[in-house]
């Protein structure tokens, strides 16, 4: 596998997608969100997504949204923290309730803060960078080795993204509730448009911990957002985070931003990286990394009700049953696109969401579906590309939020509410 560094000038414009597109630069810092003013400049460097939270458009959407506080509420926690497990305890807990005050936002439940709309993703996402930038600079009296300082990262990624809070009861503890798991995805490619939005991961705030009624009735919801980056993934980010939650699951749907005007349900998913620059610049090529890679299959198929979502009247976006992929077929050489799925003995070279994060969430957590010996509908669906309104598409001039930009967000929302209902009451 080949792991190279893109120049931002490679990056691309959805999870599927290879085009190229550019960098601009932007202001300084805020003083608010300035690293800690007892550290030396060099104490830490901080990775390419923390270095964008300097920009004006972040600090934007942290002050309209009120969480511009988080990072400096975060500083004022660690500092009271006098050993390893207190710090331990501090970041899991500053995690979580900025997941939760996240979701409470989206929900409805927390006061309003700001004038973004509560639908709005990207809040979080800014936020949890403050907090990464500033434990990954902070020098307690106490002394903090780089493991100990990386295995905190961990604790502080996972509990702000849900991951380590998708709780359901065992099966057969509640009686008539089925349970569903669903995964949404930072924004990204916020070097061609750092005001980007991803409408799977405000779909998984604003249904994380909800119900929806069914015909054969409840069905609850667990959700958790994931980063787009390769390194995540390849370090089994996805297994850690859905191998319990899978297990006690009646199904299962991975989210993640797609084509322009419609929606995909990915019957196939493939075990290929095919090189397209992540959050940090970084590329990836080669075959998924997968524990057991002697036992990998090249393609792993969705097990979601597909025939009765595109059948049903779900929303605004017209809904398909995407059979498209990519293989190279057994004893050739060259990639060739097949509208109707692989052929046997062929290797991935794309699933039918493409090469990037979203065909390999889906791959993985199909993959492990199959290998827990799971009878579970699950696999993965591509939201439309989420669209500023008309005049308001210069990334370099544009606001960072518009009507028109809202009422899409909020349209994927609601049909992603009906497609999981769909699916549940077909399974």
């Amino acid at each position: 596998m080949s792991r190279i560094r893109v120049r931002p000038e490679l990056l691309g414009l959805v999870l599927l997608t290879t085009t190229a597109l550019t960098l601009t630069a932007q202001p300084p810092l805020a003083a608010a969100q300035q690293p800690l003013a007892a550290q030396p400049a060099a104490t830490a460097a901080f990775t390419v997504e923390e270095q964008r939270l300097d920009r004006a458009v972040p600090q934007e959407i942290l002050r309209r949204s009120g969480f511009d506080a988080v990072g400096p509420d975060f500083v004022r926690s660690l500092r009271g923290a006098d050993s390893y497990a207190e710090a331990e305890r501090t970041v899991v807990r500053s995690g979580a309730r900025l997941w939760q005050r996240a979701v409470d936002r989206a929900q409805g439940r927390e006061p309003a803060r700001g004038d973004l709309s509560r639908d709005d993703d990207r809040p979080l996402y800014w936020a949890r960078l403050a907090l990464t930038r500033e434990l990954r600079q902070w020098q307690p009296e106490f002394g903090l080795s780089e493991s100990g300082r990386t295995a905190l990262l961990g604790k502080l990624e996972r509990s702000s993204r849900g991951q380590d809070s998708m709780d359901f009861p065992a099966r057969g503890a509640v009686k008539g509730v089925k349970r569903i798991v669903l995964t949404g995805f930072d924004p990204f490619t916020l070097d061609r448009d750092i005001r980007i939005s991803n409408p799977s991961g405000a779909t998984a705030l604003a249904l994380d911990g909800t119900v929806v009624r069914t015909a054969g009735g409840p069905a609850r919801i667990e959700a958790a957002v994931f980063p787009v980056r390769w390194g995540d993934f390849a370090d089994g980010t996805v297994e850690r985070a859905l191998r319990g939650p899978l297990s006690r699951a009646d199904l299962f749907t991975t989210v993640s931003q797609g084509r322009v005007g419609r929606i995909d349900v990915e019957r196939f998913n493939g075990a290929w990286r095919g090189g397209f620059g992540d959050n940090e610049n970084v590329s990836e090529t080669g075959l998924v990394p997968v524990a057991d890679p002697a036992s990998q299959p090249q393609w792993t198929t969705t097990s979601l009700p597909y025939r009765s979502i595109v059948a049903a009247d779900t929303g605004r976006f017209p809904v398909y049953d995407n059979t498209s992929v990519t293989e190279i077929p057994a004893g050739g050489t060259a990639p060739v696109v097949r509208p109707d799925g692989p052929t046997p003995g062929s290797a991935a070279r794309a699933g039918g969401g493409g090469d990037y994060l979203s065909n390999e969430i889906a791959y993985r957590a199909t993959l492990l579906r199959d290998r827990l010996g799971l009878d579970v509908p699950g696999g993965h669906v591509h939201t439309p590309v989420l669209q500023f309104g008309a005049g308001n598409t210069d990334p370099a001039t544009g606001a960072v939020t518009d009507p028109e930009f809202v009422q899409n967000r909020l349209d994927i929302i609601a049909q992603l509410r009906t497609i999981i209902t769909v699916a549940a009451e077909a399974s």
